[in-house]
Parts: C-alpha cells; structure tokens; sequence
C-alpha cells in the first residue's frame, strides 16, 4: 500500500517517550480541519488511546474512506486461505473436541495478536508494520518486518497461483467430458495461470487502495459459503461407508456382486465403527495439524494497511473489525472441517475436495464448488499482493510521493516472478513450506508482541508489568511454534514423505 505525503512520526518522538504535547504538524489546514472534525464526529475517536485528546496521537499519512463492511471483507479474505480444504482432515486427526479447543484458541491468540499491534501503532501514530519495526529495533526491526512480509505473502500467492495451476485444466476437463487430458493450451496449466494472473489477478492489483477490492473480497467470500453448504448439504448425499472398496476391486460387476455378499456380513460392524465421529484422537499426524491449525488466522501483513484505509479510524474499530472477521472464518472453519469430516469419517483426505471427486468424478455439484473455490483464491491473490508491495516501497522508495509507474511496475514484476516460480520451479513450494513455518510465527507471534514490548513507554507499562510479561511468553508461544514446524518438515524431507506442510 503507497501513502501519498506520508508524514511519518519516526523523527518527532524520541523512542520509547511519552507523545505528551508531541502532535506531527499536519501538512495543511484543512488536514487540520479533517483531523478537527473527525475528532468530534467519531465517537470512537474519543476513545482511541488515551483520555484526553491534547495526547492522541494523529495519523497523518493518509485519509481513509473505506468503510466498515468493507474492511470486514478484505480482512476476512485475508485471513481465509486454500487452508479450508484441509481442515476436515485436520479434524480427523484431532477428533471434534480438541479440533474445537485448538481453532478457538487459535482464533483468541490472532485478536489478541492484533491488539498488540494496534496498540503499538497507536502509541506511535504509524500505520506499516515496517515502521512498527523500525521504531522498536531501527533499520533491523524494520528490514525483518518487511522481509517476512514478502517471504510470506510470496509464499502464499505461490501457493494459490499452484492450485490455479494444477485445478482449473481439471475442471476444464469436466467441463468437456473428457476422459483424458489433451494437449490443447487451454488444457495446460501453465497457460492458464498466466491467463488468470493478466486478465483477473492484475488489474485487481493495481488498484491504488485496499478498499476498492471490498466488493471483489465480498464476492470471494460468497464462494466460500457456496463450498460450505455443498458441504453440508452433501453430509446428507454421500453414503457411509463409501461403496468405493467394490467398485474399484474390478470393473466387472458379477465378480462384484459375489464379493458383495462377503464384505455385507462383516462389514456391517465395521461400518459401524467407521462411521462414528471421533471427538479426541491422538496419532502419529495429530502433531501435523497444530502448525497447520496455528497459521490458520494470518491476516497480520493485511491488518494495518486496512487500518490505514478505515473511514474514521480508531484503535477500537480497527479491533472490533478484526474480531468479526476471525469469528466470521472461524464459524466457517468449523463448519467446513465438521461437515467434511463428517461424510467421510476418516477416509477424509488433507485436499477435501479430491475426496468428493472419488465418490463420482462428474458431480455437478462439486465440480460448481472447484470453480467457487478457484474463483475465491483467486481473488485472494491481490489483497496479499497489497502488503508485499507496500514492504517493497518501505525498503526502497520510504519518503518519495506516490507514482503510478512504480506503482504498476512492482506489481507486474512481482506476478511475473511468482509466475515463472509456478511455472518453472514447481517443487519451490516445499521451500515455502519452511519459509511460511519462519514468517508466519514471527508476523503472529513474535514480532507484534517484541514490537510492543519495545515501543510501549516503560512510564506508562514497567517491564515487569503483566501485560508486558504476556507479551513476551506469547513471543515465547511463537517460538516453541516455530521450532516445532520446522522439526516436521526436516522429519518429512528426512522420511521422504513430504505430504505436510503448507501454510495458511
């Protein structure tokens, strides 16, 4: 995200001061005016750090006009990720009960993650997660910020343009009834990609603010909750157990019918035990999950840009905004994983949709939900592409006016490059893997809560204060998630399964 006349307030308060009497001089009158006027009229406002408005400290870096609803959805679709597919199998991992006390856990730790950060940015009056960086541990806090940022939003692009890639020849060949890929270039998934990325991604990306993509995000966000009720309504379709182990023993029915009468008399019982719900499992997976389940709310590159965009913005809104949105996915999440789980018990594999597609490979249905779930992540790819772009300018081009030619120009290199990664180095995902169980801990956790614990004055919250000392045992949280990711996937490259990892 660009800022044009960006009057940051890294000069004007000594680090780690109280902002007492220490207001930026806005750059004109009427800035005046507005900052006047939105005071009085934003009842919020009032509240926003501290009690009286001589302290407030004042965002002057930009005039936001997006509104409430708006934000809700460019949050929510921030946070929402390819990650929903795999949550039915993460539950089949966990069993109900524990996959409920992890989501809602996790969910608490994100709000309260960003709390943290708005926090901070409050006390300071800057609104980019770079400049939170550089205020608390100078030019190192702010190139690590940034650095994580693009690792990790490269990392989840290249994720979401590889399932462009790899689904959409598939639901290109359902579409045509084809029993076999041909060699036609609408049927290659490297064509399609670059398709999808001039004609839809791009020109979503080069809008110059956030808010303008709320009725993309909006529309995003109804494809998933098509998904999520083709889910449940095909809890109530699909059979239990699937009639798979038959048909696939052999294509010749009279043979079928034989083994048919064997497999009835002791399958009764099984199924039985098959189709109950497991509501606390522990196996050799279950440990997989909460990494994949403690990323599940990454929103945090997204958080303050939006922020910034907000129409009468304050520290409270902000936070009631995120909330909603983390309660809004975590409705989702649940739903999605319980339904899914549910119809296929634990035959549920970690890409739930490949498991609909066993059952009968031509449902309309499904193949209605594959589009959905294209056109979602789709649209996810230019509200990730923001804070990337925003890190970029952070680095290299801080206290220069916005221009439109940068503007275009980082965008465009940065999907040319993800691009050629899809194309050309496919097997560049398991590199994401370790580098998205990197990032991801350090923007959820570690980062805002280091972050605050340097910025927060010390007159106003002593070191030994408990909010301070959660803070830094939540750091500590994010650490311990770290290692513990990183472990799995040296195990799975060690083993050579690589079937996990993946982030978001």
């Amino acid at each position: 995200m660009e800022v044009p006349l960006q009057t940051e307030m890294v000069e004007l308060v000594p680090n780690g001061k109280h902002l007492e009497g220490l207001l930026p001089v806005s750059t004109s009158t009427a800035g005046n005016q507005r900052a006047e006027d939105s005071r009085q009229s934003c009842v919020e406002g009032k509240s926003f750090l501290q009690k009286s408005p001589s302290k407030e400290p004042h965002f002057t870096d930009f005039e936001g006009k997006t509104s409430f609803g708006m934000s809700v959805f460019n949050l929510s679709n921030a946070i929402m990720g390819s990650g929903i597919l795999g949550l039915a199998y993460a539950m089949a991992n966990t069993g109900i009960i524990l996959f409920l006390f992890l989501l809602t856990a996790v969910a608490l730790l994100s709000s309260y993650s960003i709390h943290l950060l708005l926090k901070s940015s409050g006390i300071v009056g800057i609104r980019a997660y770079e400049q939170l960086g550089y205020r608390a541990f100078g030019t190192p806090g702010k190139l690590a910020a940034a650095l994580a940022i693009t690792l990790q939003n490269i990392g989840a692009m290249s994720s979401y343009l590889y399932i462009i890639k790899s689904e959409l020849p598939l639901v290109i060949q359902t579409f045509l009834n084809l029993e076999e890929k041909t060699s036609v270039w609408y049927m290659n998934g490297n064509y399609l990609v670059i398709l999808v990325s001039v004609i839809v991604i791009l020109p979503l990306a080069l809008m110059r603010q956030l808010g303008y993509l709320g009725y993309s995000s909006g529309f995003s966000l109804s494809c998933m909750v098509f998904f999520l009720i083709a889910v449940i309504y095909k809890k109530f379709q699909v059979p239990c157990p699937l009639p798979l182990n038959l048909a696939n023993i052999t294509g010749n029915f009279s043979h079928a019918e034989v083994i048919e009468e064997k497999v009835q008399l002791q399958g009764e019982s099984e199924a039985a035990a098959f189709c109950t719900p497991s509501y606390f499992t522990l196996n050799s997976q279950t440990a997989y999950t909460i990494p994949i389940m403690a990323f599940a709310f990454v929103c945090h590159p997204e958080v303050l840009p939006i922020y910034t965009e907000l129409k009468d913005p304050s520290k409270r809104k902000m936070q009631h905004i995120s909330n909603l949105s983390i309660a809004v996915m975590y409705v989702m999440y649940f739903l999605a994983a319980l339904f899914g789980y549910l119809t296929f018990y634990d035959g549920v594999e970690s890409e739930l949709l490949h498991t609909y597609s066993k059952v009968d490979p031509f449902d309309v249905l499904i193949l209605c939900v594959r589009v959905a779930v294209l056109t979602a992540v789709t649209l996810t790819v230019p509200i990730v592409l923001f804070p990337v772009r925003r890190a970029i300018q952070q680095m290299l081009f801080q206290n220069q006016e916005f221009s439109w030619l940068r503007h275009v120009l980082i965008a465009t290199g940065l999907l040319t490059c993800i691009n050629l990664l899809v194309i050309f180095a496919p097997n560049i995902l398991g590199i994401f893997g370790i580098i998205g169980a990197t990032s991801a801990p350090c923007l959820i956790f570690i980062f805002p809560a280091i972050f605050y614990f340097r910025i927060i004055p010390t007159e106003k919250e002593p070191a030994r204060s408990t909010p301070k000392i959660l803070a830094l045992c939540f750091a500590v949280l994010g650490l311990l998630l770290m290692i513990m990711s990183l472990s799995f996937i040296i195990i799975d490259w060690v083993s050579g399964t690589g079937q996990h990892g993946g982030n978001h």
